[in-house]
């Protein structure tokens, strides 16, 4: 390793905190002022100029700079560093919807959605990596905190000259974090900062390594509810020191005085067992002694125990998907014989806790255990694996922490039975590994089909949130299938699927809260707000978002008609909790959107609590299947070394699940018992949340499920758009540049892929025909297209018929039995004809829209076309579409509304 010792040389760091910001209120602020970032800056400021590596004078601190000023003072840095150069950056930090770039949001920022420069008054990193590299500094570190700081690693990548470029991460790539408390800095740097305070040498690398295993004691979620990685880049044994502070010389230890009685001795051991089902548990080995009250000797191999157990201490471990889980610890408090040692007390209870699940599904633990007056060793607990869909996570995992600290889980001599560890993935992936793919599980065949990277280990158990996944695995299943299931009788809770809808615009009578099917549920609340929107988490990833999708499919006319009451731009959010937590995003959507999501998370809460949330009342869909967790045990075929150990902790978990102790845990999260109804928990009131729900069709069915996902899976293929360009002669005032009607024609071409379908025509009466095709229907290459228009498209000497075009292309895009894939007409205008229609043929228009149930994106381009009670805005409504014109920036919201009919860029 070479670490490079820039003491004496002319270094720099240029600390900058961005705690205010000028835009903050919708729809182009940025989402507040982040004080901790004050405090940041300040106190790294004060250990870097204690750590004998930067002068006073060679540390610049920027206070909510604009992005002028940050980038005057980073050329100022970057031009005086000769050693080492340092960028520290706290702030909000975005990412377009490709995530292909990481901005640094400066004291002006705002944030333009979808346009070219996407966050003006921001740095792209790209720039920032750009600028630090005309330094000739011979070390450059950048330390990002803030949201998306991982999605810098790519970018430094694509460096020529990265091996001077040293990168630290606050978070993993693609996750938003919370900054805290406003009187504190964020965690991230508080942790830094404690780090670079203390004694002796520190390098980058020590620092990022032992950052990491500090947060990862602290046991951080992002707003993903994930586990909060910090990530750290920089080339193979390169290294640069950061802080050199002196290390006071060792005081020698006076001899301790011998116990007048001191009592046997035995040891702590740290073991490594396979958390495999057929790994057998080893017996414990003899390790060093550790003789309470004796000999000088020992205590420091005391100390370093208590030490080692304080670095392993509520440590999460992450198996190699990146998926984390938690694992609980055995162990009692000591006998007589350890009364007087000053560090027994601690030592046992840190012995009590530690475990840690390792990244290749194994478990080191360290645990003593101390009856009477000798010390003995509980040997490792046999680890039980907990797969279950990721929004109960949070509740399983909850359980679970409360049985691993219960009697139940405590043999007769205080050891610990079992551990845990929870985990969570997919749940249309783990039906479809459990159905057909339990042989890839055990031995993946290759890198197409393998259970193990895309899921986790092989469980014990599965939690699914409902029964009818377990019917679903085992129909028609696999003959020489690997894993044995067998399920619960009984669901061991009941949450309804509900209609959370903003306080404000919520329905008003407890009639119009339970009576409804969930389509009738939207209607009225688009009657009650016309701008209000509907959203529903990922029914591939989660069952809540399917068991929504069986309510939308039931009560609508088709398929891509039910799909457009929850049309959202972008994908899903994967849980109903982070659905929660990305709306407060914005005030205009937090405040008109309403969101499908089990009823518990109005009561347990979600992981964004910090984020101020509209109020919302549950609205009950009487068509929705509601979540009904079940104990699904796995037994994997040739596990048999510890068959019987694993069965009887598998047991042991299910009843103390179905019992008491397990039922309180599901109160206290919000759960209904799954016949009466009623709360488990009914002495404690739910803001939003009916005491008794309405009987509901709470159970799902296998075939519902499989229909809806198979229905889901294909309208979100390939889709079908036909544009009507007006060509008339009015239209060549707007017909030149990137917002005239080709320019934007060619922008919403990238909302379409390789396999989508679209043709264009031009609107103009030429002959007997209203219309001339341009380009036939078909899929085509984005150039190709973009040349044809270029070669084609120009304003006609005629007029365009509105009426006879838009009843052409309703008769063409009329749907073939069986094809539901999603359709969408994009008419582009100056309005003109439009609002010369007689009022006969503006009804015709409306009355063809209603029929053919085809939506119809117009785009006006002529100010306020899309008022209330104009001809073009009358025609979007009533197919169901949108209406846009000048006020909504035609470029980008075309693009998007055709993004959801298409698959994306080729």
């Amino acid at each position: 390793m070479i670490r490079f010792d820039p003491r004496g040389k002319s270094n720099r760091a240029l600390l900058v905190g961005v705690s205010e910001y000028d835009h903050t209120k919708p729809p182009h602020g940025v989402p507040g002022p982040l004080p901790a970032t004050e405090h940041n800056v300040n106190r790294l400021r004060e250990v870097l100029a204690r750590g004998r590596v930067f002068d006073e004078h060679e540390i610049t601190v920027a206070h909510s700079p604009s992005l002028e000023h940050f980038e005057k003072a980073l050329f100022s840095a970057a031009e005086k560093a000769k050693g080492v150069l340092l960028l520290y950056f706290a702030g909000h930090g975005a990412i377009p919807s490709a995530g292909d770039e990481l901005f640094l949001q400066m004291r002006n920022a705002r944030v333009v959605a979808g346009g070219q420069a996407v966050f003006p008054g921001a740095a792209p990193f790209t720039t920032v990596l750009t600028m630090l590299a005309t330094s000739q500094a011979r070390r450059i570190v950048v330390i990002l905190d803030c949201c998306f700081a991982g999605n810098a690693a790519w970018v430094r990548e694509t460096l020529d000259d990265k091996h001077r470029l040293l990168l630290m991460m606050s978070v993993q790539a693609n996750h938003r974090i919370d900054a805290g408390g406003p009187r504190t800095p964020t965690p991230y740097t508080a942790e830094l900062v404690r780090l670079l305070d203390e004694e002796g040498e520190t390098g980058f690398l020590d620092l990022s390594e032992r950052i990491r295993e500090r947060m990862a004691v602290r046991g951080l979620r992002t707003v993903r509810r994930e586990a909060w990685e910090p990530l750290c880049r920089a080339e193979p044994g390169e290294d640069v020191l950061l802080v050199a502070k002196p290390t006071p010389d060792p005081t020698p230890e006076p001899d301790p005085t011998p116990d007048p009685d001191p009592g046997s001795g035995s040891a702590s051991h740290l073991k490594t067992t396979g958390a495999g089902p057929d790994t057998p548990t080893p017996a414990p080995t003899s390790g060093s002694e550790l003789t309470p009250g004796g000999a000088g000797a020992d205590v420091p191999r005391t100390s370093l125990a208590v030490r080692l157990l304080g670095r392993l201490r509520g440590l999460r471990g992450r198996d190699r998907t990146g998926r984390s889980g938690r694992s609980g610890g055995s162990g009692t408090t000591g006998g007589a014989g350890w009364r007087g040692v000053p560090w027994a007390v601690p030592l046992l209870g840190l012995l009590s806790l530690t475990v840690l699940t390792a990244g290749t599904y194994g478990v080191i633990e360290l645990v003593g255990h101390l009856r009477d007056d000798t010390a003995t060793v509980c040997a490792p607990a046999l680890e039980l694996r907990v797969l279950t869909d990721p929004d109960l996570e949070p509740t399983i995992r909850t359980g679970a922490d409360a049985y691993l600290a219960s009697a139940a889980n405590t043999l007769d001599d205080g050891c610990r039975r079992t551990g845990i560890t929870v985990y969570s993935a997919g749940s249309s992936d783990v039906v479809t590994a459990l159905h057909r793919q339990t042989a890839a599980w055990r031995e993946p065949p290759d890198e197409d089909v393998n259970p193990q990277r895309d899921i986790g280990p092989q469980p014990d158990i599965w939690i699914p949130a409902s029964r009818a996944d377990f019917t679903r695995v085992m129909k028609e299943r696999d003959t020489d299938a690997w894993a044995v299931l067998k399920a619960a009788d009984e669901p061991l809770a009941y949450s309804p699927v509900v209609l959370a809808v903003p306080r404000a615009i919520a329905a008003g009578t407890l009639e119009s809260r339970t009576g409804l099917t969930l389509n009738r549920m939207i209607e009225d609340l688009s009657e009650r707000n016309e701008k209000a929107e509907v959203r529903r988490p990922d029914p591939e990833f989660t069952d809540v978002g399917l068991l929504a999708t069986i309510g939308l499919y039931a009560g609508a006319e088709s398929v891509p008609a039910a799909e457009h009451l929850v049309d959202q731009t972008g994908p899903p959010s994967p849980t109903a909790a982070e659905l929660l937590c990305t709306l407060p995003d914005r005030d205009d959507v937090d405040n008109q959107t309403a969101a499908l999501v089990p009823e518990f998370l109005m009561r347990s809460g979600v992981g964004c609590d910090s984020t101020t949330r509209t109020r919302r009342t549950a609205q009950y869909p009487k068509d929705v299947p509601g979540v009904a967790p079940v104990f699904v045990r796995v037994a994997w075929q040739g596990a048999d070394r510890d068959k019987e150990a694993r069965d009887a902790s598998a047991a042991s978990f299910q009843d103390w699940l179905t019992g008491e102790e397990g039922q309180a845990v599901f109160a206290e999260n919000g759960f209904r018992n799954p016949y009466k109804w009623e709360l488990l928990d009914r002495d404690t009131k739910v803001d939003g949340v009916l005491a008794a729900s309405p009987a509901l069709d709470r159970f799902a069915r296998q075939d519902k499920m499989d229909e809806a996902l198979k229905e889901y899976r294909a309208a979100g293929g390939p889709g079908r758009v036909l544009y009507l360009l007006d060509s008339s002669l009015s239209m060549e005032g707007v017909w030149k540049g990137s917002s005239g009607a080709p320019g934007l024609l060619k922008q919403s071409l990238g909302g379409l892929g390789g396999q989508d379908e679209y043709g264009v025509w031009a609107v103009a009466e030429t002959g007997d025909r209203s219309y001339e095709p341009l380009l036939k229907s078909g899929s085509h290459r984005r150039a190709d297209t973009e040349r044809a228009l270029d070669a084609r498209a120009r304003v006609r000497d005629a007029e365009a018929d509105p009426r006879d075009a838009l009843d052409a292309a309703f008769e063409a895009m009329e749907r073939s039995e069986g094809d539901n894939r999603r359709r969408l007409i994009v008419y582009i205008t100056d309005s003109e004809d439009s609002d010369q229609l007689t009022r006969n043929r503006l009804d015709d228009i409306l009355s063809g829209a209603r029929r053919a149930e085809v939506p119809v994106t117009v785009v006006s381009l002529k100010n306020g076309g899309c008022d209330p009670g104009r001809p073009d805005r009358q025609i979007a409504d009533a197919s169901k579409g949108r209406c846009l014109d000048s006020g909504d920036d035609p470029g980008t919201a075309l693009r998007d509304e055709v993004a959801r009919t298409g698959t994306g860029d080729e």
